[in-house]
């Protein structure tokens, strides 16, 4: 196994005493206009603000750091992420950001006193401003979803709902780059049914799944500064195309509906990333049998709350 759920546990053992052990919230029946109630994970409350503070920690503890620190780059949460571990781990970062991130994650990687390095106007660009840096410096790179570390680190999301919520039939889980799908399915095992949900103009995973291994897809799409990977992770796919049930597909609208449902019925400010996976039930791209007990992670809240409203 490419990830198992020993390198699971591991890692959180790992990174417990790190990060927040992040609560479940039960929707209640009739809320977003479905007629069930669903399980929330609501990972936009870690650090940072996302899932990703688990990835970061684990490759921080479990890897030897060098005088140069960390390097990634990142549309936004992973290197808010890194930023935040390496400040509490006391170890320099460099963070790489394209001109499109968004002012509150900026602000935010900022906050954690990092390097930051805005470079060019796509996440290719400042991926490769990241690598220059890390040649030049002797960093070491953080991947954002395509490493070991960093997918058993997300799968540590799954290892904590199972022990709040041990009657899930079926868990539905936003894809970008794929670590944090993996991570989960790694965990599960079969042992509950895992769902990716994808923009519609960002499916990097669905691609390769149907093309046999990662493939470059255009990104266009209101959840592109967390969702927008161009090509998923190669450990990614290898985990996925075995332990995932499917890819649902969810058009923009949906998203945004998602976005202010969750946040006028709940009070829950998610980004548009962050309220992916529950666009998946809003519109009816994933349709749950009759009793199925379904959990939908809500994965990150680096936004503006005075959008959601709107």
């Amino acid at each position: 196994m490419l990830v198992s759920p020993d390198d699971i546990a591991a890692a959180h053992d790992r990174v417990r005493q790190h990060v927040r052990r992040t609560p479940v919230m039960e929707s209640g029946a009739g809320s977003f206009g479905l007629d069930r109630s669903l399980s929330l994970k609501l990972e936009l409350f870690q650090h940072s603000g996302s899932f990703k503070a688990r990835g970061a920690f684990n490759n921080l503890l479990s890897r030897e750091i060098p005088a140069a620190g960390v390097a990634a780059a990142s549309g936004g949460n992973h290197g808010a992420a890194v930023a935040f571990a390496a400040r509490a781990l006391d170890k320099r970062a460099d963070i790489f950001v394209p001109e499109t991130s968004s002012a509150p994650k900026i602000a935010k990687i900022r906050s954690f006193g990092a390097n930051l390095h805005v470079s060019g106007k796509r996440y290719a660009d400042a991926a490769e401003a990241c690598r220059r840096h890390r040649e030049e410096t002797g960093a070491i790179d953080i991947h954002a979803y395509d490493a070991v570390e960093t997918i058993a680190g997300q799968g540590t999301v799954a290892l904590e709902w199972g022990e709040q919520e041990p009657d899930l039939d079926t868990v539905l889980v936003a894809v970008g780059g794929g670590g944090l799908i993996s991570g989960i399915a790694a965990w599960f095992d079969g042992k509950v049914k895992v769902v990716g949900v994808e923009p519609v103009g960002s499916c990097a995973l669905q691609a390769a799944l149907d093309a046999g291994g990662p493939v470059d897809v255009d990104v266009d799409s209101i959840a592109a500064d967390s969702l927008g990977a161009k090509r998923c992770g190669d450990l990614a796919h290898a985990i996925c195309k075995e332990k995932i049930d499917r890819v649902v597909l969810v058009g923009d609208d949906a998203i945004a509906e998602a976005q202010s449902r969750l946040w006028l019925e709940a009070q829950i400010a998610a980004e548009p990333g962050g309220a992916t996976a529950l666009a998946a039930l809003i519109s009816n791209a994933y349709r749950p049998q009759p009793g199925e007990r379904v959990g939908v992670l809500v994965c990150g809240g680096n936004v503006d709350p005075s959008t959601l409203a709107t």
